[in-house]
């Protein structure tokens, strides 16, 4: 596990964080046959002292061909959405739980049956825990921050060429179009246990900020400034269609999905329902 923290002295009291805004759209492109992608935002129910008020977000892409990346995506969504919620140690111990058992669960589901045989995923979630933030990632779907106009990526790609580029073999415009750049190097389910980005980033989530969560069928046809400028002039579903559009005119050679996060202010704010009941153990 790679497990790191930051601090940030800024607070912010929860009576005037408010809530949150989340819009999730997946789409199967221009040259797929089915769509391996699964995300999800869960708002949570109060089902009991012990249960986490955190929001949870993930987008997962599976591999393997056929149907059973679409196995592999899911059950990673669905396993680690429920499993977070039932423990009860910080976020970065319960994000390192759910994976692990998401990681197993996936591998053990592909050797018992021949046809999901070499399947896996990405998976990259997200907890925001009043206005702190946790990651938890494997694979190269992505986190990104829009702050001011400028769009940050939050976690790092576990490819390849990323490692090309950490050795300084190769520069990152050179990476964009190299034919190598989508060969992973880490994915939950391949192995019966895997290495895990888990992390709280060292940036708060603050009243102008927005989350950008997306498959590299999104970030492969469009440049950083490019989504930044999406994010920062368009409500959250338009600009989700707006981008996973683009990328589909310039060839949506793969599924896209994009998943959009921003803060609505305490004055705006009002009670929703919860987006899923986490059921207790």
């Amino acid at each position: 596990m790679i497990w790191k923290k930051w601090f940030s002295k800024n607070t912010v009291t929860p009576e005037k964080l408010g809530d949150f805004r989340a819009v999730v759209v997946s789409d199967i492109g221009c040259i797929r046959a089915n769509n391996e992608d699964s995300a999800r935002f869960i708002r949570p129910a109060m089902v009991g002292d012990k249960n986490k008020k955190d929001f949870l977000a993930i987008v997962a892409d599976g591999m393997g061909g056929h149907a059973s990346g679409e196995v592999a995506s899911l059950m990673a969504v669905e396993i680690v959405s429920k499993t977070y919620y039932q423990r009860t140690e910080s976020p970065e111990e319960s994000l390192f739980f759910a994976f692990n058992k998401a990681n197993r669960s996936i591998f053990q589901a592909a050797n018992k049956n021949s046809k999901y045989r070499g399947m896996g995923t990405t998976c990259t979630a997200l907890v925001i825990s009043e206005n702190k933030l946790f990651m938890a990632h494997i694979g190269d779907s992505r986190l990104y921050m829009l702050r001011d106009g400028q769009l940050k990526q939050l976690s790092t790609d576990h490819t390849y060429i990323q490692s090309l580029i950490e050795q300084g073999i190769l520069t990152a415009t050179e990476a964009e179009k190299h034919p190598d750049r989508n060969v992973l190097t880490r994915a939950m389910g391949t192995k019966n246990s895997t290495e895990i980005d888990v992390q709280e980033i060292n940036e708060l989530f603050e009243g102008n900020d927005r989350i950008l969560i997306c498959s590299d069928g999104l970030y492969d046809y469009l440049s950083s400034d490019e989504m930044s400028q999406f994010l920062a002039h368009s409500v959250l579903n338009e600009s989700a269609h707006a981008m996973i559009e683009l990328a589909k005119q310039r060839g949506g050679h793969d599924n896209i999905t994009v998943l959009l996060i921003e803060r609505v202010a305490a004055d705006e704010f009002q009670p929703a329902r919860p987006t899923q009941n986490i059921e207790e153990p």
